[in-house]
C-alpha cells in the first residue's frame, strides 16, 4: 500500500510540475487539483444539485445580473483580443517557413500571461450555464453547450500548464473575437423584449462560430503540414478537438435551422391550401344559400351523380348557423345549430 501512496504522491507532484515556475505560481496554476475541483463542482450543479433545487421555484429574475455579466464580458474579450494580437507574432509565425518565433523571457511571460488571463475567461464562461438553470433554462442545458464549456477550461489550462506555444494564439484571438459578437448578442436579448427586433441575425450565430473553427482547422493543418517548431501532440489534440466542434456545431444548426425552415415552409403550405380550399368552400355555400341558379345547378349536378355536398364541406365557417339541404326541392334551408 505504501509504494502505491508513493507512486501516486509522486505522479501527483509530476503534473503539479509545468513548464514554468513562474507560471506554476499564478492562481490555479499550482496543480490540475482546483480546476479540476472547479469543473466537477459546475458539473455536479448544472446537471443534478441546480435543477432538482429549482424543481419547485419559481426561475429567478437575472436581468440586471445578465445585463452586466454580458456587458463585462463584450469588454473582456475585446480587451484580449487586442492584447493577443499586440503582444504576439502569430502573423509572423503564419508567414515564416518553419514557425520560428524566438522570445526572450520576457516576452515569454507575456505570452503566458495573455493565456493565463484566456484560461480565467473560460472560468468565467461557466456561469453561462449557471444561470440557464436558476432561470429555468434547462432545455439550454445541452450536450453541447455543457461539453463546450467544461472542454475549454481543462484545455486551455493544460495548454497553459505544460504546453503553452504559438498555436495558442490565433485560437485565442478568434475565439474571443466570435465572444465579442456572441455576448453582445446576449447583451441585448437580456435587456428586454422590446429589443428584440435588433436580434434579427440571431442565426447567423452559429455560422460565425462554424467559420471560427474552419479557420482554426486550416491553421492547425498548415502548421502540421509546414513542420513547425511546435509541440506536435498539441497540434494533433488542436486538430481533434476542433473537428469535433464542428461536427457538434454543424450538427445543431441543421437541426435547429433547417427543421425550423422546413417546419416554416410546410406551415406556409398548409394555411395557402386551407385558404384556397376554405375560400372555395364558403363561396359555393354562400351562392347556394343565395338561392342562384349557378348553386341550385351545381347542387342538381352533384345530387344527380351521387356525390351530394355535405353540411359539413359546405359549412367550413358560420356564424353558429348550418345548412340542410333539401335534395328532393333542391333549396336550403336555414336552420339554428343546437
Amino acid at each position: 500500500m505504501a509504494t502505491y501512496m508513493k507512486i501516486f504522491n509522486e505522479r501527483i507532484s509530476g503534473l503539479s510540475k509545468g513548464v514554468d515556475e513562474t507560471v506554476d505560481s499564478w492562481f490555479l496554476m499550482s496543480s490540475p487539483g482546483p480546476v479540476v475541483s472547479i469543473v466537477g463542482l459546475y458539473l455536479l450543479f448544472v446537471l443534478k444539485i441546480g435543477p432538482a433545487y429549482m424543481r419547485d421555484r419559481k426561475p429567478y429574475d437575472l436581468k440586471k445580473v445578465m445585463v452586466i455579466y454580458n456587458a463585462f464580458q463584450v469588454c473582456y474579450s475585446m480587451w484580449m483580443c487586442r492584447m493577443s494580437i499586440r503582444e504576439s507574432n502569430v502573423i509572423a509565425s503564419i508567414l515564416s517557413k518553419k514557425c520560428e518565433i524566438v522570445r526572450n523571457r520576457e516576452q515569454n511571460l507575456m505570452l503566458y500571461s495573455g493565456a493565463w488571463y484566456y484560461f480565467f475567461s473560460k472560468i468565467i464562461d461557466l456561469l453561462d450555464t449557471t444561470f440557464f438553470v436558476l432561470r429555468k433554462k434547462q432545455n439550454q442545458v445541452s450536450f453541447l453547450h455543457v461539453y463546450h464549456h467544461t472542454i475549454t477550461a481543462l484545455f486551455s489550462w493544460g495548454y497553459l500548464k505544460y504546453a503553452p506555444g504559438e498555436q495558442g494564439v490565433i485560437i485565442g484571438i478568434l475565439n474571443s473575437g466570435v465572444h465579442i459578437i456572441m455576448y453582445f448578442y446576449y447583451m441585448v436579448a437580456a435587456m428586454g423584449p422590446q429589443y428584440q427586433k435588433y436580434l434579427w441575425w440571431k442565426k447567423y450565430m452559429t455560422t460565425i462560430q462554424l467559420i471560427q473553427f474552419v479557420l482554426i482547422l486550416g491553421y492547425m493543418i498548415i502548421v502540421a503540414a509546414k513542420g513547425c517548431n511546435m509541440p506536435r501532440a498539441l497540434t494533433f489534440i488542436f486538430l481533434a478537438n476542433t473537428i469535433i466542434f464542428l461536427y457538434l456545431f454543424g450538427k445543431f444548426y441543421r437541426k435547429t435551422y433547417n427543421t425550423r425552415k422546413a417546419a416554416a415552409a410546410a406551415a406556409a403550405a398548409n394555411g395557402h391550401a386551407n385558404g384556397h380550399a376554405n375560400g372555395h368552400a364558403n363561396g359555393y355555400a354562400k351562392g347556394l344559400a343565395n338561392g342562384s341558379i349557378t348553386g341550385r345547378a351545381l347542387l342538381a349536378a352533384a345530387g344527380g351523380m351521387g356525390c351530394k355536398p355535405t353540411t359539413n364541406s359546405l359549412l367550413a365557417h358560420g356564424d353558429q348557423m348550418k345548412h340542410l339541404i333539401d335534395v328532393n326541392n333542391n333549396h336550403i334551408k336555414l336552420m339554428k345549430s343546437e
